[in-house]
């Protein structure tokens, strides 16, 4: 189970070389079935913050949220040209069935539910799979603090359920949020002991943890 940040697909230009090389590493893998969750990432956040000036509910900004999530999941499945699911997954049991069909099932948000994000859709898929969940972002992993704004702030290779989900509830739900893994997805991997990774960008790294090798980033357990 694969979750990739939005911010990772598009920036100001979608990013098409990490793309192109993030599908080799998967058909590295013939033997193996993925499935992938895309993210909101950046034209996500753009729309929530012009609805919230507007005035708009929460759930109004997260719905805007979810369709961009699929608007990135239908550009990722004609990306993949054939390889992958050619219509967007509605529910758990719409991926289960597609899987039985394709080495790779591509996802956006599956279904409105109250303070969730991409992170936890791809949580309860994991779950419901049975599957490792693994989030792609734009950090290497959980850090002491912010990265991209303390230069001193230190990698955290491992963490438990329990703590991580503590530090999770410490954020205030907000639709567009951006942290390496929210608070209901915390939840849900906490109660079900889904065994999670947090890695970056650089898909080399990626590479060894799927092929079960060492590798810079987080694992919740």
């Amino acid at each position: 189970m694969l979750s990739l940040g939005g911010s990772l697909f598009v920036q100001e230009e979608i990013n098409t070389l990490f793309l192109q090389r993030f599908k080799k590493v998967l058909a590295s893998f013939p033997d193996r079935k993925f499935v992938i969750v895309l993210g909101g990432g950046r034209p996500a956040r753009l729309y929530i913050r012009f609805l919230e000036a507007a005035g708009c509910t929460i759930e109004e900004c997260s719905r805007i949220g979810m369709d961009v999530t699929r608007l990135n999941a239908q550009a990722f499945v004609h990306f993949f040209r054939g390889r992958a699911n050619k219509t967007l997954p509605r529910s758990f049991t719409d991926v289960v069935n597609l899987l039985k069909r394709h080495s790779i099932v591509i996802a956006g948000a599956l279904r409105f539910e109250k303070e969730n994000t991409s992170d936890a859709t791809a949580a309860h898929l994991a779950r419901y799979i049975q599957s490792d969940f693994i989030n792609i972002t734009d950090v290497d992993g959980l850090f002491s603090a912010d990265p991209k704004k303390q230069k001193h702030a230190h990698l955290v290779p491992s963490i438990s359920f329990d703590d991580f989900y503590v530090l999770a509830q410490k954020l205030h739900y907000k639709p567009g949020q951006h942290f390496v893994l929210d608070q209901h997805a915390a939840k849900i991997i906490r109660e079900h002991k889904v065994t999670t990774y947090i890695v970056g960008s650089d898909l080399h790294n990626l590479k060894c943890l799927l092929q079960g090798k060492a590798f810079r980033g987080t694992t919740i357990s």
